[in-house]
């Protein structure tokens, strides 16, 4: 009996393990390119003379919540999961609005995406467990991956706030993001 409850244990259940494990970057990847096209969507129905509206003074400006999206995923997966030197915010200008039309910004962005796809097809499942320390909490790389994800929906949800205010009828939302 203790020998067929191993062999149930090796074929069943241990291929349905890693099947979901495997999963988690294809899965994360269509999300990825999901939110994409969304949050293009959402950058191109702003008129270029209202990417700089922001709700209060406090708040960031609708130009900056987009290149904000590109700061992070360019941060979390070139610095902080691939171990590249940061970006020093003080003068490197290539994801920051700095004087940036309206379709630059959106290139801009468009291209991040690329890169933060491009650097997940390479990154390989086995890294999802290794642990860091993010912002002085114990997480795994794919948690910090699901915290980007987030990140890149909180930013782009001002963003669809701010259409509201400013009159606009946000694009249809995509589903999967």
């Amino acid at each position: 009996m203790k020998y067929i409850s191993i062999l149930i244990f090796q074929f069943l259940l241990i291929p349905t393990l890693f099947a979901q494990q495997n999963s988690f970057l294809a899965e994360y990847l269509e999300r990825l390119e999901n939110s994409r096209r969304y949050l293009i969507l959402v950058a191109e129905n702003m008129p270029e003379e209202k990417y700089d509206f922001r709700a209060t003074s406090e708040s960031m400006s609708f130009e900056e919540n987009l290149m904000h999206i590109g700061w992070a995923m360019d941060w979390h997966c070139q610095s902080l999961l691939g171990n590249r030197e940061p970006r020093d915010w003080n003068t490197d200008t290539e994801l920051k609005v700095d004087k940036k039309s309206k379709n630059e910004m959106i290139a801009t962005i468009d291209k991040t995406f690329d890169t933060t796809i491009e650097f997940i097809l390479n990154f390989g499942e086995e890294r999802l467990d290794e642990r860091l320390d993010y912002f002085g909490l114990d997480r795994t790389k794919g948690q910090v991956l699901l915290l980007l994800a987030d990140h890149i929906t909180h930013h782009r949800g001002q963003m669809l706030v701010y259409l509201r205010l400013n009159g606009i009828k946000p694009p249809r939302y995509v589903l999967y993001q």
